[in-house]
């Protein structure tokens, strides 16, 4: 079961990395998002305002050459945990990177088509943007599924 939460258009880097940290609001333990859109879409930037809005301690940044980096938070012992699944080609590849998913709060670049088995529900985020460079304006569409996020309240 999937349900569409959101459309939004988000214009400038700064309220992407907003919208990410509003969206952390909602996120706990065992929640996977995955995160889909070209190079220079915001998806990095718009995990760093999901780090900052969860309290995750250090740099939030791009995971491409290591996969994956987990970020201890403040008060809370539940990790974020951001994978850049761009060089994956199989769940069985992200297996092998041992996440704790049900203990973590988990996000994924570049992981539709095979993380979506990671978990019985999640949130597909994607960005679209103008290839032209006529316009910095982003097209979001938030898409729930499975039952976790299904009455989700989005306060964006």
């Amino acid at each position: 079961m999937s349900k569409e939460l959101a459309k939004l258009q988000i214009s400038t880097a700064e309220d992407m990395h907003e919208f990410g940290s509003k969206l952390a609001g909602i996120l706990k333990a065992g929640d996977l998002v995955i995160l889909t859109g070209p190079l220079g879409a915001g998806k990095t930037t718009f995990t760093r305002g999901v780090g900052e809005g969860l309290q995750a301690i250090g740099n939030v940044s791009s995971p491409t050459f290591v996969i994956a980096r987990t970020h201890k938070r403040e008060n809370s012992e539940v990790p974020l945990v951001h994978v850049d699944a761009y060089r994956l080609s199989s769940v069985h590849e992200f297996d092998d990177l041992d996440i704790d998913i049900d203990h973590s709060i988990v996000l994924v670049e570049w992981g539709r088509g095979f993380a979506e088995e990671l978990a019985e529900s999640w949130l597909d985020i994607e960005i679209g943007r103008d290839h032209t460079g006529e316009s910095d304006i982003r097209d979001v569409t938030i898409t729930a599924h499975g039952s976790r996020f299904e009455n989700a309240r989005l306060a964006l």
